[in-house]
């Protein structure tokens, strides 16, 4: 069977599994849409949390940005994952025990201000937009290639598909859907690595084989060193960035992940705050399954494009590469007429390319900005683990596999962070503010209409990515980094930090990450470009500027807080009483 039908079967039952769980676990009351109804258990959590998280930034792009980054690219593995850590221990068990759903109800009531609320709102707003976009088009990609349509009708499909999750269902059709979706990642993942490790080094464990020897007997790093080094580029297992951008990026992802509303939220679908640390245990476990195999992954498929495709005859090229140039994400440029594929340093392109719509003498596909420099191969880094099975000349059904997986990926990663927009919405502004009077339906409703339009300007940013989004996904980190985190963990763990102190710093945190982003990464669109890396501050990437933005936003709330009046004796105690654990001092506490 071709690989377009074995797409078709595997979509069609992963897509039935997911409707069927989605209209069998209805939400019939607002504790159910928002979290499941507090009853899930932490095994189905941990499940349901990692498939939360690991979105098609970690299914598709990652692996393709530790292929491409080399070295450089371990700062998403370590910030991800360290993130995960902090998340566990240091917020989650509190803000479970604070009892709220969300983190603009958190920030609203531990900080007793609508306007914090409201900041908060906002934020969260941002974030969430920031990373859905993404997510949607990653969905485009996947069905644009597997599908053979066009990127933007695979968005509107994608569209359709979440809607029916998240508006039916709420958090606890998210819930169990997200269980049968990491299940559905979670192997399609591993299995081309399996495949891929054994045709390559002969140990079918690709974290082992990534270090393992190829058939000369030489290591298998040391080969992709050797190809890279003679193509003119960095040497794969060495970096370019310097220690403290690496540390501020690492250390920005791993904040910004700890301050995502979207995975937090998911610590109050389980009944107790022990059952909330068990699961962000399995969940790391889940995760980590996936984290240490996207390094293995990335190698195989880098030696495996430069072997397949470097100075080969176009004419002889296997069909892979021509499916995926009719994508757009893969190109090629016979700058110097002789018929073969030159991939070097360089870009082979100026920006995305532009097809012209002709054929080249060779039958490529003629683009139109094409750059001067020697390189005449143009790969866009997600297409790296979508085209690995491919290349590696893989069975059909495994290659069909692994699109199901990216759509799994970015399907439950989209319905969380829907979830949480349309929660800000009706539960933090709606209910706590403009209509507290608002029935349990009307409240259900109104987070409903909220899902509709979220998903509408979803997959407007889907169709029309802005160049600023597809930039931005990384950024999300920088943006949660900037204004949640300080505000939580001082919330926590400070009594004496107030209103004024939170506000303040929230708004400067996002602000000046706002800016730094706009101006060092994205450009205003016709008023100005991006200004260039010599002029970072600090020498601190725009990945990496969240970590400089939440220092200025701690040391804010620190000092508003502190020459303003203290917060109120109750949320004081409030305070003390989070961090001491259930069932100790019980006596003291009727």
């Amino acid at each position: 069977m071709s690989v377009q039908v074995w797409t078709w079967i595997l979509v069609a039952v992963t897509f039935g599994l997911y409707f069927g769980i989605a209209i069998w676990a209805r939400a019939g009351s607002t504790k159910e849409f928002y979290v499941a109804g507090g009853g899930v258990s932490p095994l189905a959590n941990g499940m349901a949390t990692a498939a939360d998280w690991m979105s098609a930034a970690s299914f598709i792009s990652m692996a393709g940005l530790i292929s491409f980054m080399g070295y450089d690219g371990s700062v998403f593995l370590m910030g991800w994952t360290g993130g995960y850590v902090l998340l566990a221990l240091l917020l989650a068990p509190y803000l479970r025990k604070f009892g709220k759903f969300t983190v603009p109800d958190f920030i609203g009531d531990r900080y007793y201000s609508n306007t914090a609320r409201t900041v908060a709102v906002i934020c969260a707003l941002i974030v969430s937009f920031t990373y859905v976009a993404g997510q949607m088009r990653g969905v485009g990609i996947v069905f644009s290639q597997f599908l053979q349509v066009p990127i933007n009708i695979g968005v509107i499909i994608g569209m359709g598909v979440v809607l029916v999750f998240a508006f039916l269902g709420g958090m606890k059709g998210i819930t169990y859907t997200q269980v049968a979706q990491y299940c559905v990642l979670i192997f399609a993942f591993m299995v081309p690595a399996f495949f891929i490790s054994m045709q390559m080094t002969g140990n079918p464990i690709p974290q082992l084989g990534m270090g393992g020897k190829v058939e000369g007997g030489e290591y298998l790093l040391d080969t992709l060193d050797k190809l890279h080094t003679d193509l003119g580029f960095n040497e794969y297992t060495s970096g370019t960035k310097t220690t403290w951008d690496v540390f501020a990026i690492t250390l920005a992802l791993m904040v910004g992940t700890a301050g995502l509303p979207h995975v937090i939220v998911r610590f109050f679908t389980v009944p107790k705050v022990k059952d909330a640390r068990k699961s962000a245990g399995l969940a790391l476990l889940f995760i980590a399954i996936l984290y240490t195999t996207a390094p293995a992954i990335a190698v195989f498929a880098r030696t495996n494009l430069i072997e397949t495709v470097n100075e080969k005859e176009y004419a002889e090229i296997p069909a892979w590469f021509k499916n995926w140039e009719n994508t757009g994400l893969l190109a090629w440029t016979d700058k110097n007429a002789d018929g073969k594929i030159q991939y070097v340093k360089g870009d082979a392109v100026a920006g995305k390319p532009a097809f012209t719509g002709e054929r080249g003498s060779h039958g490529e596909r003629l683009v139109s900005n094409a750059n001067d420099s020697a390189n005449e191969l143009y790969v866009d880094r997600d297409i790296m683990v979508l085209a690995n099975p491919e290349i590696a000349n893989l069975p059909n059904w495994v290659i069909a596999l692994v699109a199901a997986g990216g759509l799994a990926a970015a399907l439950s990663t989209a319905a969380g962070l829907l979830l949480v927009i349309s929660t800000s919405i009706s539960h933090d502004l709606i209910k706590k503010q403009i209509n507290p009077n608002i029935s349990e339906k009307g409240e259900l409703w109104a987070a409903r209409m909220a899902i509709l339009v979220a998903i509408v300007i979803a997959g407007l940013f889907g169709i029309y990515p802005p160049g600023f989004v597809a930039a931005v996904v990384a950024l999300a980190f920088g943006l949660a980094a900037a204004s949640f985190f300080p505000a939580i963990i001082l919330g926590i763990f400070d009594k004496r930090m107030n209103k004024q102190g939170a506000i303040a710093g929230m708004i400067v945190g996002i602000t000046l990450m706002l800016f730094y982003m706009i101006r060092y990464k994205t450009g205003l669109i016709g008023v100005m470009e991006p200004r260039p890396a010599s002029e970072w501050w600090f020498g601190t990437s725009p990945e990496g500027f969240g970590t400089v933005a939440m220092i200025v936003n701690v040391v804010v709330s620190f000092v508003v807080s502190r020459a303003t009046a203290a917060p109120p004796e109750s949320v004081q105690e409030i305070v003390e009483n989070i961090r001491i654990p259930s069932g100790a001092g019980e006596a003291t506490h009727h």
